[in-house]
């Protein structure tokens, strides 16, 4: 799309951006170093707010959600190239604060609490982390003031924390979350990954082929059960199990009860048994947690849980930390 991209750096030039009112204003939040990830979330607002309606794209590196021993320094900063990243997926505009704009009386002494969610798996490993990303997406919800707020499921529960703070504390804007994009290789998209050596790489690639092997054992469970469950019932089943010539089916019977219970933990075993592996390769993956959670409040689920959940896993790879997650969902045991 080629369209004149307006650069923002002040809150008062951001005020005086008029909306239009023939669509939405769309806001898409991020800290820069764009990639084809942030671009999909971009080219969603577009088609979410119309042609007649406004994309906003946030660049802020947040000083509030790095720890002490954390890359803020090193976090690259490319605003030429997002740019031209954000143009080319339909943005209309760029605010790019400095950090003094955003909080002009240094670090603000009032913060978002996060709350017992907050303090969970990421929260757990990176202390305040979360507080200070509520604290930022609040002021930028504020300042840009938009009905539609994007953010990239890869981040799962950053994403969930929003909802959480956007229903809790009644903002107006409705937050919509967009699937998580990933390379050829299966690596979900991070800025981050441009810090990987290609052995490094060889090696995180375990996080995705963890999550798909727990995703791979939940469809094979549900297909036993599927099965066994569509075998007759009456004293015709072992004679039709006979016709079909599937001896293993003879145990299908308590294959119905075994597939519908204690599936989590199975899934969690599937995703672990190939972290296990990826441990002992050069450079080895050093696991910082893997978590099969309910996604409204990020607790472990149990043995017989359903409906939807997220398997989740954060690692180091050399120097460089990175997470992923997928949605899964547990039917219903009959």
């Amino acid at each position: 799309m080629n369209h004149d991209l307006l650069l923002i750096d002040t809150a008062e030039e951001l005020h005086k951006l008029p909306r239009t009112a023939e669509g939405p204003r769309a806001v898409v939040m991020t800290m820069g170093a764009l990639h084809e990830g942030h671009a999909t979330l971009i080219r969603t607002a577009r088609e979410q707010a119309g042609p007649a309606g406004q994309v906003v794209v946030t660049v802020f590196v947040n000083p509030l959600q790095f720890g002490a021993n954390e890359d803020l320094d090193r976090y690259p900063r490319t605003l030429d190239a997002d740019l031209e990243i954000a143009r080319a997926a339909g943005a209309d505009a760029v605010f790019a604060p400095a950090v003094d704009e955003v909080y002009p009386g240094g670090d603000p002494q009032v913060r978002v609490s996060a709350g017992p969610m907050g303090e969970r798996l990421e929260g757990a490993t990176r202390p305040g982390h979360f507080d200070g990303m509520l604290t930022v997406v609040a002021k930028l919800l504020h300042l840009t003031r938009p009905d539609l707020a994007l953010f990239g499921q890869k981040d799962a529960q950053q994403l969930a924390l929003i909802r959480r703070m956007v229903t809790d504390l009644n903002f107006p804007s409705k937050v919509v979350g967009v699937p998580t994009v990933r390379e050829e290789d299966g690596l979900a998209l991070s800025s981050r990954n441009r810090y990987l050596s290609a052995q490094e790489r060889r090696t995180a690639l375990a996080l995705s082929r963890a999550l798909f092997a727990g995703q791979d054992r939940l469809a094979a469970q549900a297909a036993l059960r599927a099965r066994a469950e569509a075998a007759p019932a009456s004293d015709e089943r072992a004679t039709a199990l006979a016709r079909l010539g599937e001896i293993r089916c003879a145990a299908d019977a308590h294959a119905v009860s075994a597939a519908g219970t204690g599936l989590p933990d199975a899934v969690r075993a599937a995703a672990r048994h190939v972290l296990e592996e990826a441990a002992r390769h050069d450079p080895p993956l050093l696991l910082d947690y893997l978590a099969l959670v309910d996604p409204q409040d990020f607790t472990d689920v149990g043995p017989d849980f359903t409906g939807q959940a997220v398997l989740a896993v954060a690692a180091k790879v050399g120097t460089t930390r990175l997470i992923d997650n997928i949605p899964l969902e547990f039917g219903a045991h009959t």
